[in-house]
């Protein structure tokens, strides 16, 4: 009798296998991810060096990179400013990852939450700001854990592919995204620009170190992260929706053996990540820009996504995660005006980043010696 052929896995399965930490491993979570950073800029001097930048312009760019990242108070200020939103929005993805869902609209989602928070921050005059702003911030919120939803009721209802329904909805948010501000009433009157309304101060997000200097611009939107880093550890690690969520990317045949609603996971969990996303929108026209353009995303839906994949997909690793795309984004316009060199090379080296972290065999072969096995490891103990 022959054996009933085996099925096939699933592509998107082996590739959030390998950027969902399930169990806690110090090599995986901590070594993997430092050497890929170290690699990474080993590999982007060599390319500098390769495109006929001397050693000493190398050496004076990683200084400048460094400089511009954490050398001063401003610099901080412009590194925690970059990585407030990417750590938001990578939340979000590493909600999905632990759910077994790819969700590559952050984007869009992040666009109709700025969208929608400016709508809300110009169109309620007279409101106190106690009422305005927390009022602006869920309008982000909620616009994009719908635009979100959408993609999870698509699969949930007819088994459409997460990744392709994400992609279209985020070049629907984008011509949307147009649209609404080429016209009133979110187009700025008077104007023939795409460009909308500014908030008003009542919904604005206030600096935290105003007092001390007015140009460091790092303001209450890093609260907020970090306290969503703390409820999506407790969302994922302590709450029961949360172990059907990890459940459900963990095994989701066993899961609905066990009963867990499936549809509705699926729908809930693109829900909380397109909130994320919504949020770190409303995070950027609130807190740093003051209004919506073309592009106010400046793809930074995108960068989250290497942001949760150096992560591991665990709420403290896209913490620290963000803060080193942060550092990169700072650092890489100081690195440009100090020593000359392109910013593109910061967009070689988090490419790089990605690359290492989504194979990590190559780095175990890059550097063997960094990943020698623990004692009593080959006799089973853990």
């Amino acid at each position: 009798m022959t054996e009933p052929a085996k099925t096939p896995p699933n592509l998107g399965d082996e590739i959030l296998g390998r950027v969902v930490v399930r169990r806690f491993d110090v090599q995986e979570v901590v070594v993997v991810p430092i050497l890929s950073v170290v690699i990474a800029l080993i590999l982007g001097a060599l390319t500098m060096l390769a495109t006929g930048v001397g050693i000493e312009t190398i050496g004076l760019s990683f200084a400048a990179l460094f400089t511009g990242s954490f050398g001063s108070l401003q610099a901080i200020s412009e590194t925690l400013l970059s990585a407030t939103p990417l750590i938001l929005c990578g939340l979000g993805l590493a909600i999905g990852f632990r759910a077994g869902l790819f969700n590559i609209g952050a984007e869009g989602q992040l666009i109709l939450g700025g969208i929608a928070a400016v709508a809300v921050g110009f169109m309620l005059p007279g409101l106190p700001m106690i009422i305005h702003l927390p009022l602006a911030i869920l309008a982000g919120m909620v616009a994009g854990a719908i635009w979100a939803g959408i993609a999870g009721w698509l699969k949930a209802a007819t088994g459409a592919h997460e990744v392709i329904t994400t992609i279209m909805l985020n070049f629907i948010a984008f011509r949307l995204t147009d649209y609404l501000l080429r016209n009133p009433p979110i187009q700025k009157p008077g104007r023939s620009d795409p460009i909308s309304e500014s908030i008003l101060p009542t919904a604005q997000l206030p600096k935290l170190l105003d007092a001390l200097d007015p140009a460091l611009r790092i303001h209450a939107g890093l609260l907020i992260a970090l306290v969503a880093v703390a409820a999506v550890w407790w969302l994922l690690f302590r709450s029961t929706i949360g172990f059907e969520f990890r459940a459900s990317g963990a095994n989701p045949d066993a899961a609905r053996y066990a009963g867990m609603r499936s549809g509705v996971i699926i729908v809930l969990v693109m829900a909380c990540a397109g909130a994320l996303a919504g949020l770190a929108g409303a995070n950027q026209v609130l807190g740093v820009l003051g209004r919506a353009s073309p592009n106010f995303s400046a793809g930074i839906g995108f960068d989250a996504i290497a942001v949760a994949l150096l992560g591991r997909s665990h709420p403290v690793g896209v913490l620290l995660a963000g803060i080193l795309f942060g550092a990169l984004q700072a650092g890489g316009r100081q690195m440009q005006v100090a020593a000359g060199v392109s910013i593109d090379l910061i967009a070689i080296i988090q490419a790089l980043i990605i690359v290492f972290i989504a194979a990590p065999m190559l780095v175990r072969s890059i550097a063997p010696w960094a990943f020698r096995s623990r004692p009593g490891a080959r006799a089973g103990v853990r």
